[in-house]
This record gives structure tokens, sequence and C-alpha cells, in this order.
């Protein structure tokens, strides 16, 4: 049987041309008045993947071309 990717996951990650993973981080959205300068501008780009977690990452998405 075929192994499907993890919709979820699918969702919340990008993978750049270097082959490296990046996700959005979480309290962005709204409130912003009440937190810092330094804790909005963090990873404007998306926060890389841990090198621990990139195994995880990889097994549900089979397809991806992550190194």
């Amino acid at each position: 049987m075929k192994q499907k990717t993890h919709s979820g996951l699918k969702k919340r990650i990008k993978v750049r041309k270097s082959g490296t993973a990046s996700f959005r981080k979480s309290s962005k959205n709204h409130l912003l008045t009440d937190k810092s300068k330094r804790q909005k501008k963090s990873f404007p780009n998306g926060m890389p993947i841990d090198a621990t977690q990139m195994g995880r990452v990889k097994k549900l998405l089979p397809h991806a071309r992550i190194k």
C-alpha cells in the first residue's frame, strides 16, 4: 500500500530550495500590542526545524525533498 503524506503537517511546513524546512511560530496573529518587538520580529521567514525533529518530519512527509 502507498504511504500517504500527513496533510496536517503538509500545511504547516515549507520546504525551501536548499532542502531545509521551516514552520511558522505561534503567537503572531492577534493581541500584538501586548507582545515585545523582539517576540514579533523573530524568524520573519519561519523558524527552521531542529535536527532532532527532522527524522519525524521526513517520516510524515515521505515525498518531500528534505535534507
